[in-house]
């Protein structure tokens, strides 16, 4: 009793003397410069600009190159030449090439490219490694337990192939541009256009040219307006265009919050006594506690070189502000049953990605006039396999037949709105696999959350696999990520080890290792709704959170000249497009919109 007590009493210490604080106008910078926040149309500088955008028409606009927008891409033409009609797709990433924001883990089921191209091994789709050895365990500090993997269960993976999706998703582009669908990487999506009806009528491409300061610059060009019969949003997880087509239509009306991890990925060249092609090895516990969900992978890739992927997944509902998704994964790497694969050997890649977890509950309405949403976008990954690929690949192929019977019953019968609606979307997902895949497996990620934490969620699983997730009841994911944190006074920091630079590395060398780069002179793309919230709040009550769950080190609370306190500095040359700020932020203040197309990461086969 007396111990809560104390911790009650520093709560109140410490919300007082924030209270009593006062911040001095070094304190709040401007950050911000945007225009989403800071409208131009007030601004005296771009009174004499020419505002006026290209329009280009298309039939079936796609919003994202991934897995699920490329399969969605290839199904239309496939459709249309099939029906004789002349539609023209077009897809607009971006990414500066196909592929290169994609991070997965990745190991595929096959069956929805079986599906779209039956004859994928005569293509040469990049699928080299067949899964030839499953391992799953739980860690404790220094020991390994092993856990059988056994036919049905969602670890097991024979049949699987192990890939560098970046890749992959790159042979898709291939094979969409022999099919003819037209690929634009490099254009950022910006904004939603809609018809005077409320309808989508498509997206505008970016503005170029802007200065970090907000103002025009010489070489400012206006983005290009694509119009579209029919658009179908493929922008993987927390897509921000998404987050808008959310309020637009209450498209989460009828369905729990979302609730997502972050995933930090490294490709590393082992010695070749230590690789194992093909195999696949999962591990849940140490070094997180019991009551923060997530695990590992190590895939052994069949390629030129012997590769291993390594990575770490958090689930960001996790309630210490001092917790380091990064700092964990780096920790991880050093249990005696994972350490050995990597000494000696060389890390060649790093990455982060924030994941879709919330599974059944948590599928918004998909359809709506003028589009649909595909992918992580609709939140179709199954969590306790750690897959999403297959299902966005399918809900892609899915949303092509719908948008094709929409134009086609457009020739005939007057459609209800001015953008068409996919009218039959819904009802195939329903009636796929994804739909029973998802339910099933509906009652896992809820189950962690109970006061048995890991043991508990585990316990689950296992009666989930029994009754083949038959069970009568749906757990609820509760709160979303952003409302979990507990205020650092409730709160122990972590003292995590510092990297030795042979198997554990820092922040910002791993950084430089994604090939990131942007426009160094434009407004920040991670904009504030109000720059005086993260001193104010995000500092003095959960000690600046944004500084640890960041993968890359874009925000960064540093020392007022005078002393008297910090300030935020966003470093927005730093981002990987993870979305991870946009999720966690406890006020969500933060906002990722789109930098100037091309910028970001450049991954190669992540």
């Amino acid at each position: 009793m007396a111990s809560k007590i104390c911790k009650t009493s520093r709560i109140l210490h410490r919300l007082q003397r924030s209270c009593r604080r006062t911040y001095s106008d070094a304190s709040f910078p401007k950050i911000t410069t945007h225009y989403t926040v800071v409208p131009r149309e007030t601004d005296p500088r771009w009174k004499d600009v020419n505002m006026e955008r290209y329009v280009d028409e298309t039939d079936i606009l796609i919003v994202g190159g991934g897995p699920a927008g490329m399969s969605a891409a290839i199904q239309a033409r496939k459709l249309a030449e099939k029906h004789g009609k002349e539609l023209r797709v077009t897809l607009v990433e971006k990414a500066s090439t196909i592929g290169g924001h994609i991070l997965s883990g990745a190991c595929i089921d096959p069956i929805a490219l079986n599906e779209l191209f039956p004859d994928w091994k005569e293509l040469g789709a990049p699928l080299k490694t067949p899964v030839t050895e499953d391992k799953f365990g739980f860690l404790t500090e220094k020991y390994r337990v092993p856990v059988p993997v056994f036919k049905g269960m969602p670890m097991y993976n024979h049949g699987n192939y192990v890939v560098r999706l970046g890749h992959v998703v790159a042979w898709l582009g291939e094979q969409a541009e022999a099919a003819g669908v037209e690929l634009y990487p490099g254009y950022a999506a910006a904004e939603i256009l809609y018809h005077e009806d409320g309808s989508v009528k498509g997206v505008a491409t970016n503005d170029v040219g802007i200065a970090k300061d907000g103002s025009p610059k010489d070489t400012f060009e206006r983005g290009m307006e694509l119009h579209a019969k029919c658009t179908i949003f493929a922008e993987g997880c927390h897509g921000h265009l998404a987050k808008q087509l959310f309020k637009q239509f209450n498209l989460r009306e009828k369905c729990e919050p979302q609730t997502y991890g972050i995933g930090l990925k490294e490709v590393w060249e082992v010695e070749p006594s230590k690789h194992r092609p093909g195999a696949v090895e999962h591990t849940i516990g140490w070094p997180l506690d019991k009551n923060t969900y997530g695990g590992s992978f190590l895939y052994h890739l069949n390629e030129d070189t012997p590769l291993v992927a390594v990575g770490f997944v958090v689930g960001l509902d996790y309630t210490n502000p001092y917790l380091s998704p990064f700092r964990e994964f780096q920790k991880f790497k050093h249990h005696p049953a994972i350490r050995p694969t990597f000494e000696g050997g060389n890390r060649i890649a790093y990455g982060a990605r924030a994941l879709v977890e919330g599974g059944f509950q948590s599928i918004p309405k998909l359809q709506f006039p003028g589009g649909c949403l595909v992918g992580c976008t609709a939140g179709f990954l199954n969590l306790p396999k750690i897959k999403g690929t297959h299902n966005a690949m399918k809900s892609g192929m899915l949303a092509a037949e719908s948008v094709v019977e929409a134009i086609i019953d457009a020739e005939t019968n007057t459609p209800t709105s001015q953008g068409l609606e996919p009218k039959t979307y819904t009802d195939k997902i329903n009636n796929s696999w994804i739909y029973k895949e998802l339910k099933a497996a509906r009652n896992i990620r809820p189950s962690f959350h109970t006061p048995l934490g890991l043991y508990g969620g585990v316990a689950y699983a296992g009666l989930s696999f029994l009754t083949g997730g038959r069970e009568p009841w749906t757990l609820s994911h509760g709160d979303p990520d952003h409302k979990r944190l507990k205020p650092a006074a409730q709160c122990t920091p972590i003292e995590y080890p510092k990297p030795d630079n042979k198997v554990s590395f820092d922040l910002l060398s791993s950084v430089a290792l994604t090939g990131t780069n942007h426009e160094a002179d434009q407004p920040a793309h991670l904009t504030l709704k109000d720059d005086t919230i993260p001193v104010k709040h995000n500092l003095a009550v959960y000690d600046g959170p944004e500084g640890r769950f960041c993968p890359a080190g874009v925000y960064e609370y540093v020392p007022l000249e005078d002393g008297s306190g910090q300030r935020l500095q966003i470093n927005a040359q730093n981002c990987i497009h993870c979305k991870t700020c946009d999720i966690k932020d406890p006020t969500q203040n933060i906002n990722w919109v789109v930098p100037e197309g091309g910028g970001g990461p450049a991954y190669n086969g992540m």
